[in-house]
């Protein structure tokens, strides 16, 4: 049920923000030359994806996780996209493909040991990854590993459609700040 709710709302937010969609992308073209931004992470069962956000941070950026990124790499169209979350709308292909869900654990990068001992101890990875969660809405980020499994965790465990849905509303409606790149 939840995939074919995930298929539909992709497919939904897909063609109705694409005005919004194309109207960044040639802001990113003008910010950075490269307004997509494609990495690899750890998706259900362990198996690698190629996540795609919108890019807030100049091309060369180191890629490491957020809680580890100079915040002098974040471009100003980039400060907007991220607090907007607007740099997350790209993730919806990556739903419409099966590889994420609206509603699940972020997606980890490979080089992320302590998460992925913390999430596999706690079948974290039986499900696929989201673009928000319960993590997101508590200000959890992969900085704290034990934590951020326990609350994936959880999150799966009580994970009802009412409980989707108001994840999305939550994160649609700014609560959260999920992964935030920390001041120096």
């Amino acid at each position: 049920m939840i995939r074919a709710l995930d298929f539909l709302l992709a497919a939904f937010g897909l063609i109705v923000t694409l005005p919004l969609t194309a109207t960044l992308f040639l802001v990113g073209l003008f910010d950075t030359g490269s307004p997509l931004f494609m990495q690899v992470r750890v998706g259900r069962q362990q198996r690698p994806f190629t996540l795609v956000k919108f890019r807030t941070m100049t091309p060369g950026t180191q890629s490491v996780a957020t809680h580890l990124a100079s915040p002098a790499a974040v471009t100003r169209a980039g400060a907007f996209l991220r607090r907007s979350k607007l740099d997350e709308l790209p993730q919806l292909w990556n739903v419409l493909k099966g590889e994420m869900s609206l509603v699940g654990p972020r997606p980890c990068l490979p080089n992320q040991d302590e998460v992925i001992a913390e999430r596999a101890a706690r079948s974290v990875f039986d499900v696929r990854p989201g673009i928000t969660g319960l993590a997101q809405i508590r200000s959890i980020d992969m900085s704290r590993p034990r934590e951020l499994a326990e609350t994936d965790a959880l999150m799966i465990e009580s994970l009802s459609l009412v409980a989707y849905f108001r994840y999305i509303f939550s994160t649609i409606t700014g609560s959260g700040s999920g992964d935030r790149i920390q001041p120096k």
